[in-house]
């Protein structure tokens, strides 16, 4: 959520914002929150004026009681009744307004970074960098339920009965190796100076719309009937949502958090071939990395979150590249995007495993995530980026480490968490 003062005195750069973000629909929203503003601070000006007023005529009314003068005291009382009414009627009329200026707000999208490719949709997205080189064996990569199949390691067919399409049992090594890149990133982000966190899997509906869209919302989260509680797509909701309402002190930023988490997804829409098994389910595993710091720091920490996913993949001998989402492909509270995506030798190309946003101050806006400076008070930024998100990460793994009689090698930094197993058989 943008700034009203910035929308205000910049309604021409909002509006060629809109139109970079191919939502013209939007266009007419700026002229009306303006409309609303003007009439919401009218309305408050004669709210104060009523206040300021009441309060002089009440040490009148005391003035005159002290002198014995009751009639002209209860003339000021009847006076400071009918203000009453009117001041009432204004701070209603405050509140509706204020209401609706925020749901227009919370609309508009974001302003993008200047460096943001402009494109309608994902492919016009912008190819940054190549890690590593892809690797097409001489032998069939099967698909990656084949594979895992194959080792025992899934049951799609019994998660059908039990929960629907869209979930899994994952068996034997195969969970293992799971769990193991899991706690392999754990470490790795550690490591790295990232504190460790397990954060709550359910959150309120004013942290939902704190720290995304209402379109995003409805995409993705589940409800839990009769209560005001949504279970996390993603550990970076309530990793965020933990500092709302806050005032940090400047000296303690960044706060840099790396947490695990269940997630859960409507994943709403119909999906290609490529997005069956376990490339696209509602229910998943994550571990996230998020940033809180200052204005000025948030590009460099939106360099490091990305290089972190590049790097930990990396270290698992799968290539990956780097893709900037353009305009067209943002969200609307994003400020700049980078996809990771790691090479399938299957398929012979890359697919998305992970996502670095810079959200500015448009999370701690909605949040009220504020920083304390000894210029005075302001909107901390807000980054994220998942770290690894098996079992989508497992199939660029396991078509990465194939061997050509069907075992699967495991690299030397996870074989620690797989109890010094070098092939899962």
């Amino acid at each position: 959520m943008i700034d009203i003062k910035f929308l205000r005195e910049n309604p021409e750069k909002v509006k060629e914002n809109i139109k970079k973000k191919f939502q013209d629909n939007k266009i007419e929203l700026v002229d009306k929150v303006i409309e609303l503003d003007a009439e919401s601070r009218k309305t408050k000006q004669e709210a104060d004026d009523l206040r300021a007023n009441r309060n002089k005529i009440s040490k009148e009314i005391g003035a005159l009681m002290a002198q014995k003068k009751k009639e002209e005291a209860e003339a000021k009382k009847a006076e400071v009744a009918a203000g009453a009414k009117r001041l009432a009627e204004l701070e209603e009329m405050e509140k509706q307004l204020e209401e609706e200026i925020n749901k227009i707000m919370m609309i508009i999208p974001n302003i993008i970074d200047s460096t943001v490719p402009i494109g309608k949709d994902d492919t016009e997205n912008v190819e940054i960098e190549k890690y590593g080189d892809p690797v097409v064996p001489d032998f069939e990569v099967p698909y990656h339920t084949e594979i895992m199949e194959k080792l025992n390691g899934i049951d799609l067919d019994s998660a059908r009965k039990v929960a629907g399409n869209g979930f899994y049992y994952l068996m034997g090594d195969i969970a293992r190796l799971h769990s193991a890149v899991i706690s392999y990133a754990r470490d790795f982000m550690i490591q790295r100076g990232f504190t460790y966190c397990v954060p709550p899997f359910m959150i309120r509906s004013n942290v939902v719309t704190g720290v995304m869209s209402f379109a995003e919302m409805d995409a993705m989260m589940y409800k839990i009937e009769g209560e005001d509680l949504y279970l996390i797509g993603t550990s970076e909701h309530s990793m965020i949502g933990k500092f709302i309402d806050t005032i940090i002190q400047e000296e303690e930023l960044p706060k840099t958090l790396t947490s695990y988490s269940p997630c859960f997804r409507k994943e709403k829409g119909a999906h290609g071939l490529e997005e069956r098994g376990v490339y696209r389910i509602h229910q998943f595993e994550k571990q996230e990395m998020i940033v809180v710091c200052k204005p000025e720091e948030s590009p460099v920490w939106f360099e490091k979150l990305w290089q972190n996913t590049v790097d930990l993949f990396r270290s698992l001998d799968i290539p990956v590249r780097t893709i900037e989402c353009c305009s067209g492909d943002l969200a609307d509270l994003k400020v700049k995007s980078y996809d990771v995506e790691a090479w399938s030798p299957r398929q012979k190309k890359y697919f998305e495993v992970g996502s670095c946003s810079n959200l500015g101050d448009a999370q701690a806006r909605r949040l009220k995530i504020r920083v304390n400076s000894e210029k005075g008070k302001y909107f901390a930024h807000t980054l994220n980026n998942t770290v690894v998100a098996p079992p989508r990460m497992l199939i660029a793994f396991l078509e990465n480490n194939l061997n050509e009689d069907g075992s699967v090698r495991i690299p030397e930094v996870l074989r620690p968490y797989m109890g010094g197993q070098e092939v899962i058989k």
